[in-house]
């Protein structure tokens, strides 16, 4: 069950290195509305946390002793669909973007990324909204340039006008009688055909390249 309105965002750390999951934790712990409620080693423990804790966000590392970030994160969202899994991870190759993105992360960063935009992605995980580091959506671009070299097709039109009108992901998914993971897969394609890692820039870049119109 996610956290009632007001409450902090309950987070679950998931990484091999303890250092890492210190470091993250004291980093989280400077943000009022965010809460650490436990930590995992492994993809079995972060499994036994998130029944445990029922945490909002699980920042999940990729590499993993055992079973894969990637196989974590497809075994959390099947049996709690509610928990959101933002990757933070130092890979970026292809093969792990793809692998996490399908298996249901709503995000993927780099531990590279900074505070604010660390924290800021928390934020937007427990919304439903999905962050990607730079590098990761130039990537996704390189991978359907080839597919569609004319811009944003016309559902990903339609997807990103309602985010523009300022409606959620339940919202737009009701509207154009879509699942919610298809309007996450088309705001990811989008993010990256526009170079951009989040709702609002993808906005205002489409707002300034005339791809989409309100009013």
């Amino acid at each position: 069950m996610s956290s009632p309105a007001g409450a902090p965002i309950r987070v679950l750390i998931v990484d091999d290195h303890p250092v890492v999951r210190d470091g993250l934790a004291g980093m989280l712990a400077t943000q009022p509305d965010l809460q650490v409620v436990g930590d995992a080693a492994d993809g079995q423990a972060a499994l036994r946390q998130v029944a445990a804790l029922s945490p909002d966000v699980v920042l999940m590392d990729l590499q993993l002793p055992g079973r894969s970030g990637a196989h974590a994160t497809a075994a959390i969202r099947a049996d709690h669909p509610q928990v959101r899994v933002l990757v933070l991870t130092t890979y970026d190759t292809d093969a792990d973007i793809t692998a996490a993105v399908e298996a249901g992360a709503v995000g993927y960063l780099l531990k590279d990324t900074g505070r604010e935009q660390l924290c800021a992605a928390v934020r937007a995980a427990a919304r439903g909204e999905s962050t990607l580091s730079p590098t990761v959506a130039a990537k996704l671009l390189g991978r359907i340039r080839g597919r569609d070299r004319d811009g944003l097709s016309g559902r990903e039109v339609e997807v990103l006008t309602a985010v523009a009108r300022g409606q959620g992901n339940k919202q737009i998914a009701r509207t154009l009688h879509i699942s919610e993971a298809t309007v996450k897969t088309h705001l990811l394609h989008i993010y990256a055909k526009l170079g951009v890692g989040d709702r609002t820039a993808a906005v205002t870049t489409a707002l300034e390249r005339g791809m989409i119109r309100l009013g």
